[in-house]
């Protein structure tokens, strides 16, 4: 911030120049972070429902359908390799359903009118959509920690370096990010947060199960296996179970010979990027004339 000094009528006057626009932007978003991730320690309770349901998800796939679901090439039965193939999914769904989240906070924070108190202030017009995401981001990789220590504690392991593994998760925490704004987007549209949650959740089930996250794509009838191989949810599975080490033998990468499974790893760091770009700029002007 820089101070000038003019002349007015013979006497000097000190003005405030803001800083500018990237340091503001980055400035305000991060204080509307912290202003969100305060409100989450005050309300622990949207935290820990958070923290049960993808418990909830790796204890019935693993002891109710695991039994039930056999990985080609694994012997039949052997739970552990299914362990090592469903964990990558799982983590990923946990990633995008914190889209409904991210949508029901940003829709309640319209209602209540928040959002006009916040255009009032000399703020970035983006400072709240970017501080609301980077806040659901934090809480996001909390239940991936949590969620990693309770697939240790079934048996699940990994086979790489902590380098690669670490680069698995950072790739599903892009994900949810980049997931993030499509609720945003949602948040901004709907009227109600309860109908936020609703079209935030509807249509991530076709999403993540018409995918390679909980059984092979081979499996699946031929028109399916194209959408799941091409579905940008697919490619951060594969990329995870990659850089963990759980690919399986008789698992093969790509049934359909797509580009996105023969290299998972750039196509989600694409999509994922992609989507970023895409929605974050349709969710910025949609708060421009929704709140105007």
């Amino acid at each position: 911030m820089t101070t000038v000094t003019e002349a007015t009528g013979g006497a000097p006057v000190r003005t405030v120049r803001p800083r500018g626009g990237i340091s503001r932007s980055i400035r305000d978003s991060l204080v509307v972070a912290q202003r969100n991730l305060i409100r989450m320690l005050r309300i622990p309770e949207v935290v820990i429902f958070g923290l049960i349901q993808p418990i909830m998800f790796v204890v019935l796939f693993t002891y109710v359908f695991g039994g039930s679901i056999n990985v080609p090439g694994a012997p039949v039965g052997d739970a552990q390799a299914y362990h090592e193939f469903l964990m990558a999914g799982i983590f990923a769904q946990t990633v995008t359903f914190a889209t409904a989240g991210a949508g029901a906070g940003i829709a309640d924070d319209m209602h209540k009118g928040l959002i006009d108190r916040f255009r009032s202030l000399p703020m970035s017009r983006g400072a709240v959509l970017t501080g609301r995401t980077l806040a659901d981001l934090v809480q996001t990789a909390l239940t991936l920690v949590v969620l990693a220590v309770v697939a240790l504690l079934i048996g699940w392991r990994t086979h790489e370096n902590l380098a690669e593994v670490l680069a698995g998760f950072a790739l599903l925490l892009l994900l949810g990010y980049a997931f993030s704004w499509i609720g945003a987007l949602i948040g901004l549209t709907v009227r109600t947060p309860e109908a936020a949650t609703s079209g935030g959740l509807i249509w991530l089930f076709p999403l993540t199960f018409i995918s390679n996250a909980f059984v092979p794509v081979n499996g699946m009838p031929a028109f399916l296996q194209h959408v799941a191989e091409w579905n940008p949810f697919s490619a951060t599975v594969a990329a995870a179970r990659l850089l963990f080490g759980n690919t399986i033998a008789g698992v093969p990468r790509s049934v359909t010979g797509a580009w996105p499974m023969e290299h998972p790893v750039v196509a989600s760091v694409i999509w994922s990027v992609l989507i970023i770009v895409v929605f974050r700029t349709l969710a910025v002007r949609k708060y421009r004339s929704a709140t105007a």
